[in-house]
This record gives structure tokens, sequence and C-alpha cells, in this order.
């Protein structure tokens, strides 16, 4: 048992696949969720912010998380979250990841990643920044990739959820040698362009592995997308399973581009925010 007295972990949400890097590739973004964890003579659970209220009970996730890492069940868990749930925003796997931390996991990526079923968002949310993070041996393995710190970012959150199994459900199980290599191409596209981003060109975040076998769960977003570009994002993506979405931009265009896609949204009358968002370099941060 690696349980430690009244320990605090933030964990930063994260945007994943980015277009072609289907479970690999995740940014991690200045939205948090904090999980406080200490001794108590029973479990409590307390929720605040985001998804407050949904289960404050053994059910939560950061109370699973928490009662598996510290072997007991005599804790009082409290969570305050800035990341909506179920919106593509990698929710689950950052709250694992504080949640981990916070009842003292050596290791809170690999519970998270176990916990999410893939591990790039988990792993931007311990490392920071841009990550490519996949299983080798059976262990997850996460590389801090460039990014270009010009580059500024805005987030579409329509108020639909979307949870990530039901997204996944729509996915094939193989996929033509055609459609792998093209994702190829636009991965190494997208790669240079968020490491330079006067090589970053829109058709990098094109996809033929997820994007467009979830439309049907979001109808507009194609739409939604080419507009953003339009309206002066360098490229536009699905955020993870979505429904949210990515608009990578010029840093000192993001503030006029995140006004554009509220535009967008309500012209296509898709009830939701649109919200500038940076990347976040520190990844999970604990406080004893």
């Amino acid at each position: 048992m690696h349980y430690r007295v009244s320990v605090r972990a933030r964990a930063p949400a994260s945007c994943a696949n980015l277009g072609p890097g289907f479970d690999v590739l995740a940014l991690a973004m200045s939205l948090y969720v904090e999980v406080d964890v200490r001794p108590a003579n029973r479990l409590i659970v307390r929720t605040e912010g985001e998804g407050a209220g949904l289960a404050d009970d053994a059910s939560h996730l950061a109370a699973r998380v928490a009662i598996d890492v510290a072997g007991h069940e005599r804790l009082a868990v409290s969570v305050t979250s800035e990341i909506p749930v179920a919106r593509g925003l990698g929710s689950s796997a950052s709250l694992a990841v504080a949640a981990a931390a916070a009842a003292g996991s050596r290791d809170p990526l690999a519970v998270a990643a176990r916990v999410d079923g893939h591990p790039e968002n988990a792993a931007a949310s311990v490392v920071g920044g841009l990550v490519a993070a996949t299983l080798v041996r059976g262990a997850v393995r996460a590389v801090r990739l460039p990014l270009d710190m010009r580059l500024g970012f805005v987030v579409v959150v329509p108020e639909r959820p979307l949870p990530t199994a039901r997204a996944r459900q729509l996915l094939p199980h193989q996929v033509s040698r055609s459609d792998a290599t093209f994702n190829l191409g636009r991965l190494a596209l997208l790669l240079a362009g968020l490491a330079d981003r006067n090589v970053l060109v829109h058709e990098a975040t094109e996809d033929r592995l997820h994007q467009d076998y979830r439309i049907p769960l979001f109808p507009e977003a194609p739409q939604i997308l080419a507009r953003l570009v339009e309206k002066g994002a360098l490229a536009a993506c699905w955020s993870g399973a979505g429904p949210s979405l990515l608009a990578i931009c010029d840093g000192a265009e993001s503030e006029r581009v995140r006004d554009e896609a509220e535009g967008i949204l309500e012209y296509f009358g898709t009830p939701g925010r649109a919200l500038e968002v940076h990347p976040d370099l520190q990844g999970l941060t604990i406080d004893p």
C-alpha cells in the first residue's frame, strides 16, 4: 500500500488524436482537475465544478481509483474540476491520474492508462505538452514532442455529451492499407507543423481511421471544422472521441477564432461554448 496522508494532486485536460494520431497523440491543455485524498473513518466523496453531483459515492471514478491504490475505503476524496465531462477532453484520464497520485500511487500513468483503456490522454496529463504514447512490452512509453509555442488553441465544446465507449463502437475493426498510409502521411505533416507553425497546413489534421465514422453522432462536425478553417484556424479536428472540436491557430489569432467559433455554433444551431486554451507544460503536480 502506497497511500500517503492528505495529498492534493492536479492534472490537466487533454485533446487526443489531433486528427491522424489515433490513440497515440495528445496535447495537455489548460483546464484542470484537482483531487484531494486524506484519511477518514469511512468513505466520503465530495465534488465541485464540472461533473459535480453525478456520483458522490463509491462509484465515482476518483473514489474507485483511490480505493484501489490505497487498498481500503477509509478515505475522504474531494474533486474539483473545470474539465467538461464526456466531451472528448480527457476528463476520465486526468481524473484517474490525479486520484491515483493523491492516493499515493508510484505510477499514476500506468493506473490511469489501465482505467482509460488507452495511454495517450493519461500520458499528456502526467507529462504535459504534446506527447506520443503507446504500450511497449506491456508498459506505457510516453515521449514529449516538440511544440511551437507560437500556436494557439480553441476548443469548441457542444452541450451534448458523447461517451467515448459509444464513439468507439462505430469504428471498424480493420482498415485498408491505403487508409493506414494516408494517416501516416498526415501524421508526419502534423508533427512537423506542430513543431513549426510555418509549415502547418490544414490538411495535416485529416484522418481516415476515426473521425468520419463518428459523424453520425455529431452530423454538424464536418461543416463546423471547415468553417473554423475558413475563419482563420490553421487546422481543425475532433478532440478525442468528440464531440468537442479543436482549432489550431496562430497564437495571435486564437482570441478572434474563439469569437468566430461561438458565431459558428450559433449559425448551426448547436448549443455550446468556445474556449481559448493554452498548452499545459507542467502535467501532473502533487502538493503533499
